[in-house]
């Protein structure tokens, strides 16, 4: 009677029993499932995030040398450093680095400087940018951002974009900037500096050893035959203007913001409104009187033709104390007959240098008489780092009348061997 009771008792409590044991079976399995799990998740989260990294391209403010946030005249600073550095005409020993070097330069100014391209690239890098950003990820899509060509608004770094950075950045003087490079659309002695291909064809950039224009860009324009000038638009005529310097503003270089009222086609490309522009221009040290400095597509818009260039010419206004010839600078000094045959010292100053230049005459001074002082004069285009040098010549004041005395001491004075 027992042994049966106990069965029944036994049978009872096994469901009970293996109910608190089944839970504490089960613990490591499930803690094993959510290690493996969250593992799992921190391993693609990494993955994640070296793809999002290493898809991020070419850091353009690293190429620039500046900081994120930094303004358009910071990025035109760096830029106008960093072309004259690498341009391929100054590194002809290193000209491959130099090469790609140059158009990372101008592509990376050409990104940061425009504000939509620079906020895509922040928030995609350069494979968002040049691969194209879904509408969903970018409002308005990439499509108005002036992306120079490229497919659904991808970016793509053109030749001529280059072109016009220079042309914008320096004007008409490229080739003096970067050495007496000369050059013209491609001309005899032409060196390419890099090819680019997009949809727009293939466009060089290139220099030239002839006259004329100093950068050219030419190529292919995806089968419609010819270079970039044959495009059968006719060229409207130069509007040109004076560029009034003085002779301190070309010594050490400056900056002339002029405002121009252009006419430009309306939306119906048929009637003409005014629009007023600011051209700054970056004079350079040693210009000289002649030099011009070119805006391309800055003039009158017309129908039917492609729009005029602004040509400034730079003209020297008059010195009250010197004049210059080349890379000299010209002074007069007045010297008694006294100082003229006895020797003396000219004091002269420079306003260039803001001091006063002491210079020793122990030569008799005669009425063509000129004393050279060595680099002294103007900054030299084609040697960058040298200067001319200062002339001097000199107006001798001759007495009205002489004594009887003073031209018996005269003669005893000659008469002295």
């Amino acid at each position: 009677m027992r042994r049966p009771l106990f069965s029944l008792l036994l049978l009872l409590l096994l469901p009970l029993l293996l109910l608190l044991l089944l839970p504490n079976l089960s613990a490591p399995s499930l803690t094993t499932l959510c290690l493996t799990q969250t593992n799992s998740s921190t391993k693609e989260a990494t993955t994640q995030k070296s793809t999002s990294k290493s898809t991020m391209g070419k850091d353009y403010y690293k190429v620039l040398g500046v900081s994120k946030s930094a303004n358009d005249d910071e990025l035109k600073k760096a830029f106008r450093k960093l072309a004259r550095k690498w341009h391929p005409d100054k590194n002809p020993d290193n000209r491959e680095k130099a090469e790609a070097t140059f158009k990372d330069i101008g592509e990376a100014y050409d990104v940061l400087s425009d504000p939509k391209k620079r906020k895509i690239y922040d928030q995609f890098g350069e494979e968002g940018l040049k691969g194209g950003v879904p509408e969903g990820d970018f409002p308005g899509g990439m499509g108005g951002a002036g992306m120079g060509g490229g497919g659904g608004g991808a970016y793509h770094f053109d030749a001529s974009r280059m072109d016009d950075i220079l042309r914008e950045m320096f004007g008409g003087d490229m080739g003096g900037l970067f050495g007496s490079m000369g050059g013209g659309m491609g001309g005899p002695g032409t060196r390419t500096f890099f090819t680019t291909t997009g949809p727009g064809g293939t466009r060089t950039f290139s220099s030239s050893g002839g006259g004329g224009m100093p950068f050219g860009m030419g190529g292919s324009m995806g089968g419609m035959g010819g270079s970039m000038g044959g495009m059968g638009k006719r060229k409207a005529q130069d509007v040109t203007h004076d560029l009034y310097c003085t002779l301190e503003e070309l010594y050490a270089g400056t900056t002339k913001r002029v405002k121009i009222t252009r006419h430009c086609l309306s939306p119906d490309q048929r009637s003409l409104i005014p629009e007023e522009k600011v051209l700054t221009i970056e004079v350079q040290p040693g210009w000289k009187a002649g030099t011009k400095v070119r805006f391309a597509n800055m003039g009158n818009e017309q129908p039917g033709s492609e729009p005029a260039d602004v040509v400034f010419v730079v003209r020297e206004k008059p010195h009250p104390t010197f004049s210059r010839q080349g890379n000299d600078l010209h002074y007069k000094a007045r010297v008694s007959l006294e100082d003229a045959l006895c020797g003396c010292k000219v004091d002269v100053f420079s306003p260039f240098e803001n001091r006063i230049l002491r210079v020793n005459c122990r030569d008799v001074i005669t009425p063509t008489y000129t004393k050279r002082v060595v680099g002294k004069g103007m900054p030299n285009r084609k040697q960058p780092g040298t200067k001319g040098d200062m002339v001097i010549s000199f107006d001798i004041d001759f007495p009205s009348h002489l004594s009887d005395a003073q031209r018996a001491a005269l003669k005893s004075a000659f008469e002295v061997k």
